[in-house]
């Protein structure tokens, strides 16, 4: 019989995770398998927090056409464990498209049914999330100088609650990154607000678009609007010549096997510098080569019939916005000659990125316990746990913000399944509850013994 509990003593969970984007969803499932697996038992206590009403990942840019640029078996769970019910095939499966899929013989997914594939899976695991809460703080509980638990503060409708935890993980995703000085505003766009915000623009009928950016959601959101206003022109500015290619070649991808994040974790910081300088035209600031060459196509048959509505003001960056009442102009200098170009556009789009959300910036005080190296970048073990003074007993573990230790796959869907059976097995681990010796040998199917 479980002991009653003083009314002002939370429930302890053994992990507590904020935010449910597909990494937290994720590790959602590992953990549900895990105790699936030996007979029901909660080995592992976990709850999620999502400050979303729903699950959501990068709504506004389901482009109708839009593929992933991952194969479907780097889901969820194809690679911790090929058995699983949550897979990308299986939810085919579910729906009816399996032999449709296979007959398709394509590894990428449309983007848009992949969304649907992450809502089907979180839907099945949404016993261990709440949504339309949003974590607010963490403090520490302190006895006799040593701290066992955090208390997490979740603010929702009904008002604050505090959660009590042993380990956290934190998958609160990226965050869109605009220039300098740059705010968005109804005529100023990140990438991320495209769908939601376009169609604002019906019955306005926009004459000029500008796209600023020289990766694949530039390129796509320059295809979009392209289609989507066949009377608007659309202006491409990069620093570049032209798009770059992915290297998506078999050599290259080595970069995002489990293995490389071993690799990366123990090599060298100059090292690690050069694989990042080497690869990064696998993921980084690159257009898949069939967009490219539809966009060229395009560009030129415009110029064959007379009727340019694609342009493409390359070597070029763009240093000014100033919207007016009824247009936002856009100043646009050439990094060869200097010569300025104004355009006045209805919308200015900045495909400029994403950069990670600060891992510590809701750990208040614990923040304090949390080490730096010589860089000011957060210390992280090989199993994402943050590096923390010997007094703070409990894992804060991170889905994100890792490139510096684990490399290009940081905040990818590349190694996902694989990352969170790492963070499983370190928190079996690390974990007081009492575990059978036959279910610690292996965890989640990855042969590892637990450690």
């Amino acid at each position: 019989m479980a002991q009653a509990r003083p009314d002002d003593v939370p429930l302890i969970h053994d992990l507590i995770g904020i935010g449910f984007g597909p990494s937290n969803v994720a590790m959602a499932i590992a953990v549900s398998e895990h105790d699936a697996r030996i007979g029901g038992q909660d080995v592992t206590t976990a709850h999620f927090f999502e400050q979303q009403p729903s699950f959501g990942w990068h709504r506004g840019m389901l482009i109708d056409d839009a593929t992933m640029q991952v194969s479907f078996l780097k889901d969820l769970v194809t690679l911790r464990n090929p058995a699983s019910e949550f897979s990308f095939l299986c939810y085919l499966k579910s729906n009816g498209r399996l032999v449709d899929f296979i007959n398709h013989k394509n590894l990428f997914p449309l983007r848009v049914e992949f969304h649907d594939y992450f809502e089907w899976a979180a839907a099945q695991v949404d016993d261990m999330v709440s949504y339309g809460h949003e974590v607010v703080g963490v403090t520490p509980v302190v006895r006799d100088g040593v701290v066992e638990h955090l208390d997490v503060t979740v603010r929702s409708p009904e008002g604050l609650a505090r959660h009590r935890a042993r380990n956290l993980v934190i998958g609160t995703g990226l965050r869109p990154l605009m220039p300098d000085g740059v705010e968005r505003t109804d005529r100023v766009w990140h990438n991320s607000d495209l769908l939601s915000k376009v169609d604002g623009l019906e019955g306005c009928d926009p004459s000029r678009f500008v796209v600023v950016g020289a990766g694949q959601s530039a390129a796509e959101n320059v295809a979009y609007l392209h289609r989507r206003f066949p009377r608007a022109e659309v202006c491409a500015v990069f620093a570049r010549y032209g798009y770059s290619p992915a290297d998506d070649s078999g050599f290259a991808n080595r970069i995002f096997d489990p293995a490389a994040v071993d690799e990366f974790f123990t090599a060298p910081e100059d090292v690690k510098r050069r694989l990042m300088d080497y690869h990064g035209n696998t993921h980084h600031s690159v257009v898949d080569t069939e967009l490219i060459d539809t966009l060229y196509r395009q560009m030129y048959q415009e110029k064959v019939l007379g009727t340019e509505r694609l342009r493409f003001l390359n070597v070029s960056r763009l240093t000014a916005v100033k919207e007016t009442p009824a247009t936002v102009n856009a100043t646009v200098r050439s990094l060869v000659t200097g010569e300025e170009t104004s355009l006045d556009a209805d919308v200015v789009v900045f495909a400029t990125g994403y950069r990670p959300a600060d891992p510590l910036g809701l750990l208040g005080e614990v923040a304090d316990r949390c080490l730096r190296d010589e860089r000011g970048r957060v210390r992280i073990e090989r199993d994402y746990r943050i590096v923390t003074d010997p007094g703070l007993r409990c894992g804060i573990y991170v889905q994100g913000g890792t490139e510096h230790t684990h490399g290009i796959t940081s905040s990818l869907l590349s190694n996902t399944a694989v990352r969170v059976g790492e963070i499983l097995d370190s928190l079996l681990g690390r974990s007081p509850v009492s575990v059978p010796d036959e279910v610690r040998t292996v965890i989640e199917g990855t042969g590892r013994p637990a450690r």
